[in-house]
């Protein structure tokens, strides 16, 4: 398959640059996976579109202020780092840019509150940083660092806690699971009191997920390792419903790939702690979810493959066209799509 293929034309205008006031008030597209049928929606309404005994799966990833700026100790040249992920004890993979500028060895101070070193560069921007500090690292990040938000939003956000779930909670992500984005507290207590199961699992959100496609081949491309958790008890329940024939619901592409990669290698839900590189695209089998909660997603990403795979491409490049005609916010702080059958 050719990548140009989950090409479309986005009118740039409807790239949303900011949250939405009131995070339930977002607009939801739900689109029936087999027939296509679109009805036009605003979040709060996707509690009528859930069963008593439906089970909805979210991600309690919490993001990092993980964009960070450091200058090199020799020629005090500036660098950015993007911290992707913990790889050993104060070790972190990151994208570097001007990433010419390092080497390894290259001494880098933060402000003076920090220093690292560079240990190993990889492709792609790719290196491996280790920091020296004294005190607590989060409490410094939260001093020096920048909430990654992706290249496309060119406005500053105010207020930080808009770029989490209100149900973050294990911190280590270099994005926000932006479906998640939509829910509130409140709407999440009226979802639960109509009967629904409510559970959290984990998947660090790093290069895998946002890094755009290199190749012209789909098949060809390389998904990078991000990191996730499922625990016993959360395990033991997805079995349960899946043996009660219980629809699961993944909110947005990382709980997807997490439930996926999950059932995939082990042919029911298990309790663990390591690293997927799933890749999804059309032609993928699903074994674990029945319906998805998602946003929109950038042409010829590895997410619009995704939801290709779950839905069709015909049919999610119908919605995109909709959704454009019917002026919906895209990406990250945009609306929401809810592709069921």
């Amino acid at each position: 398959m050719d990548v140009k293929e989950f090409d479309y034309e986005l009118d740039e205008s409807l790239i949303a640059q900011r949250p939405i006031e009131a995070r339930e008030q977002s607009r939801l597209m739900t689109v029936n996976r087999e027939s296509g049928k679109i009805e036009h929606k605003h979040f709060y309404d996707i509690i009528d579109y859930l069963n008593k005994g439906d089970v909805l799966v979210l991600n309690d990833t919490k993001v990092m202020p993980s964009r960070i700026y450091g200058n090199k100790v020799d020629t005090d040249a500036k660098i950015e780092f993007l911290l992707l992920k913990e790889t050993s004890k104060d070790v972190y993979e990151c994208l570097a840019r001007p990433f010419r500028r390092i080497k390894v060895g290259t001494l880098i101070d933060f402000n003076g509150l920090m220093k690292a070193s560079i240990v190993s560069k990889g492709e792609e921007g790719l290196c491996e940083i280790k920091f020296e500090y004294q005190g607590i690292f989060i409490e410094i990040l939260e001093k020096l660092g920048e909430m990654p938000l992706p290249p496309y939003i060119h406005e500053k956000l105010e207020d930080k806690d808009r770029y989490q779930t209100v149900y973050a909670k294990n911190l280590g992500s270099a994005a926000a699971p932006t479906a998640g984005l939509h829910f509130t507290k409140e709407l999440l207590k009226r979802i639960e009191e109509k009967g629904v199961e409510i559970e959290y699992v984990t998947l660090h959100v790093g290069l895998g997920t946002f890094r755009p496609m290199q190749t012209e081949k789909v098949e060809e491309h390389h998904m990078h390792s991000e990191y996730y958790e499922i625990s016993e008890d959360v395990a033991e329940k997805l079995n349960k419903a899946k043996a009660e024939g219980r629809r699961i619901i993944a909110v947005g592409t990382t709980s997807t790939r997490t439930l996926e990669s999950n059932m995939t290698k082990y042919n029911e839900f298990k309790s663990t702690k390591e690293d997927t590189s799933i890749f999804i695209y059309p032609g993928y089998e699903f074994k674990a979810i029945d319906c998805l909660i998602t946003n929109f997603h950038l042409p010829k990403s590895t997410l619009v493959m995704l939801v290709s795979a779950f839905a069709s491409k015909d049919i999610i490049m119908n919605a995109y066209m909709e959704a454009q005609k019917q002026r919906y916010r895209f990406f990250s702080f945009g609306d929401a799509m809810y592709l069921y059958k």
